[in-house]
């Protein structure tokens, strides 16, 4: 891994936090599901797990072969010294067993939602290893220099609620569960896509911040996770292919709705290919600009939509 596609941001637009380019897939070949990239497809695994006799090729994570995460994690860290936050991410369980069952990218998850019913077992099986070898990877990344671990379950949002309760959340809770046992005062955010049916059942996972993707209205979804918990989020990514002053303003509604407190500002999602460079610069410009006292002063007592 080149550690240059996390420098580069850093240097160009000076976040608060900064991030390695990698991969939710990274760690898979280091406890046994070895995969290709294919231009057209995406990630490939040629051996999708479907059954007990699938399952005997996992083994305990090997970070060692993870070296090279660690070192970029390590480069970064000394690179932004203390002026920024460097983010580590691992993907959750079940999003890492989608692909690992489906044999890559799906539009339908047919296969991984009948394994539910047909083969539970396995899939459970497939489950928790994933969810030790996920635990594992997140403290590694943690002893190499990252401050925050985010958990992306970016497929998680496919699923019915009550099917996310059964087959993601138990184990979330229990990667939690281990990285604070480990690292209690590492912040641990939590990121589903399409996320807003599920908010009230994610508060309870132990993370510190839930993000909202940009399909949530963020003062909706500030009332619906209460003050206790602190949210992330949730331009629109498309808003940075539009007028400079159309961002400024939206920017400017999220943080207002999001309230004065325990708000991380931030997309709803990830830049999208293509996005203009002007464009990040002029969020973080903005960001960097917002005032407490013009924001929130002489409104919050007004508008029923901050959260106080």
């Amino acid at each position: 891994m080149d550690d240059a596609p996390g420098r580069k941001p850093w240097k160009a637009f000076r976040p608060d936090g900064v991030i390695i380019f990698s991969d939710i897939l990274t760690p898979l070949p280091a406890f046994g599901v070895d995969f290709d990239i294919e231009e057209v497809r995406g990630p490939v695994i040629h051996s999708p797990i479907h059954s007990e006799e699938g399952l005997k090729v996992l083994h305990p994570i090997d970070l060692d072969r993870l070296k090279f995460v660690g070192d970029s994690l390590k480069i970064l860290r000394r690179e932004v010294g203390g002026h920024a936050a460097v983010l580590g991410f691992v993907g959750a369980p079940w999003t890492i067993a989608t692909y690992i069952v489906e044999g890559g990218t799906t539009r339908t998850y047919t296969t991984i939602k009948s394994m539910c019913h047909t083969a539970p077992h396995v899939l459970r099986t497939l489950l928790s290893h994933l969810t030790q070898a996920i635990a594992d990877y997140a403290i590694f990344q943690v002893e190499s220099g990252a401050h925050c671990i985010q958990i992306f379950d970016s497929w998680g949002g496919q699923l019915p609620p009550e099917m996310w309760e059964c087959w993601s959340k138990s184990y979330i809770k229990e990667i939690v569960n281990l990285v604070k046992k480990k690292c209690p005062e590492v912040p641990i955010v939590l990121y589903i896509n399409g996320n807003g049916g599920l908010l009230e059942r994610m508060k309870d996972t132990g993370v510190d911040v839930i993000g909202l993707d940009w399909t949530v209205d963020m003062a909706d979804g500030r009332r619906r996770l209460g003050s206790g918990i602190s949210v992330q989020g949730n331009v629109d990514p498309a808003y940075l292919f539009s007028p400079l002053d159309a961002l400024t303003e939206e920017i400017q509604r999220v943080v207002r709705c999001a309230g004065p407190r325990r708000h991380i500002l931030n997309l709803g999602h990830g830049v999208l290919v293509g996005t203009p460079e002007e464009a990040v610069a002029h969020f973080f410009e903005v960001a960097r600009s917002l005032q407490f006292e013009t924001l929130f002063q002489n409104n919050t007592a007004k508008d029923p939509n901050l959260v106080t």
